[in-house]
């Protein structure tokens, strides 16, 4: 966790170093300065880090909690036009930690009650806020916790090295964080069902060209690029943007979708094709599904 916050100011440091002279930005405040979840604020932006990289950023129930409160903390900032989301470490997020769902044994269904409810109010949370959310995506995006939060994104910005996982039925469950109704108004009914169903891979490049992401750019470039990002939409009309936010995922509808959402995890969660399928993401193996 030391680490992770030492390399976070390190890039920052390095960042600066690059900025022109007349760039005088004042130091980013630490609103939440350690944990599962980091949140600073500087200037309209505040930036939101998924903090356990050791895991890459897998969700487990202390990480959803605490970004649930980390974006409530969002909610009440009224300076705040933008929010960075990013991961620290190798990957943006991995999706569910496997080994804590794995760990529950017959008692997963009632242990991902509680988990899914979490990220559920979180990606609700999200959706609503006033602010532009802009995604930062490296390495993988996968499942609700990774691929959920980049459909619930309003602009991502992914390097170039970047994958993108639905990964639920890999593992004998459903898709979660709304991304069943999100994706396909992203891409497109046909390719969501294919991405979902046969949990391949999405490279970046691609991920761009059918309309999962906003713009994919070299791997290099991608701090600076969604900082820059970041900038241009917190000088915006802050009234304007929030408006035309509001009226574009109510189009969508996505809160009456997570109910159901939730319950179809939970069902799944009791079955031995569950626990098959995290005994075989941990063991590396081929899953063997009896659909019971």
């Amino acid at each position: 966790m030391t680490h992770s916050t030492s390399e976070a100011s390190a890039q920052a440091s390095a960042a600066s170093s690059q900025a022109p002279a007349a760039n005088n930005a004042p130091a980013p405040e630490s609103w939440i300065g350690e944990g599962p979840v980091l949140l600073d604020y500087a200037e309209g932006v505040a930036t939101l880090t998924l903090n356990r990289p050791g895991s890459a950023n897998g969700m487990n129930i202390e990480l959803m909690q605490a970004l649930y409160r980390a974006i409530m903390v969002v909610h009440r900032a009224p300076d705040v036009r933008v929010l960075h989301l990013r991961g620290a470490g190798a990957n943006f997020c991995a999706g569910g930690d496997v080994r804590e769902f794995a760990s529950k044994g017959e008692a997963l269904g009632d242990f991902l009650r509680e988990v899914t409810a979490y990220l559920q109010v979180a990606i609700g949370a999200l959706i609503r806020l006033k602010a532009v959310v802009v995604t930062e995506v490296h390495g993988y995006a996968a499942g609700g916790g990774g691929l959920g939060l980049v459909c619930a994104s309003d602009v991502v910005i992914a390097g170039a090295g970047a994958k993108f996982l639905a990964g639920a039925t890999r593992v004998g469950m459903a898709p979660d964080a709304g991304s069943s109704v999100i994706l396909p108004h992203l891409v497109g009914f046909r390719r969501a069902a294919e991405i979902m169903l046969s949990n391949r891979i999405v490279d970046a490049a691609e991920a761009q060209a059918i309309g999962l992401i906003t713009r994919c750019v070299p791997d290099d470039a991608l701090q600076a690029e969604a900082k820059k990002a970041a900038r241009l939409y917190a000088s915006g009309a802050p009234l304007a943007l929030a408006a035309t936010k509001r009226l574009l995922w109510n189009a969508l509808d996505v809160e009456r979708a997570l109910p159901e959402e939730a319950r179809t995890v939970s069902e799944l969660s009791f079955t031995a094709d569950s626990r098959e399928g995290l005994a075989a993401v941990i063991g590396k193996r081929k899953p063997v599904f009896t659909g019971r």
